[in-house]
């Protein structure tokens, strides 16, 4: 296996992985409620990084808004718009980490023999932010009062789980192929097979 090869399967998973975590951003599904009426009418309302939804009223609205900001809420305000900002900051990472990837695939071999260090960096870095904003939702949902029973997390939370997992690994993997694989271009000698120089005196 070439090192070109890890990094092309490296990108595969990336990008899945950034698909990812944009869905978790767009998609308002965080944490949902899900029930239904004394009639059997399902009820269905969703909390996502900005704005949250109901099936009563079939729409969506901003979140958090300044009464969600007031009094005992204050913490739960910041720290809800703190992962908003991480989640923001991923995808500016992600993006950096897919402009490295093409400079490394596109450029010779010197490229893929040091681009490990700054990718798997960039790699580790957007996994990592994206690991604090996922711990910050399950925090709130643990310990804030607004959600108890069936308040649940849902799809974006375990989709951003799943991507700063894939990009944890593959930063691992990407610097253990640094130095497992021989690098690009390398020899070795064949057993038994030795080169004979003529002698200066023939």
């Amino acid at each position: 296996m070439t090192r070109r090869v890890v990094y092309s399967a490296a990108l595969v998973a990336f990008l899945a992985a950034t698909a990812m975590t944009l869905t978790s951003i767009i998609i308002p599904r965080w944490i949902s409620w899900d029930s239904e009426t004394v009639a059997g009418i399902p009820i269905h309302y969703t909390y996502g990084l900005h704005k949250r939804c109901s099936s009563l009223t079939h729409t969506c609205e901003p979140f958090p808004q300044y009464e969600d900001c007031q009094g005992d809420d204050r913490s739960f305000c910041s720290m809800w718009r703190t992962v908003g900002f991480l989640m923001s900051f991923a995808v500016v990472i992600e993006g950096m980490t897919l402009i490295a990837y093409l400079v490394i695939l596109a450029g010779g071999k010197q490229k893929r023999d040091s681009g490990w260090k700054i990718l798997s960096t960039l790699l580790l870095v957007a996994g990592l932010v994206q690991c604090a904003g996922m711990a910050i939702i399950a925090y709130l949902y643990d310990n804030d009062d607004r959600f108890f029973p069936p308040w649940q997390l849902d799809t974006s939370w375990v989709l951003c789980t799943g991507s700063w997992c894939i990009m944890v690994l593959s930063a691992a993997g990407v610097a253990a192929a640094a130095f497992v694989l021989p690098e690009e271009g390398g020899y070795e000698l064949i057993p038994g097979d030795h080169s004979t120089f003529p002698n200066d005196d023939e």
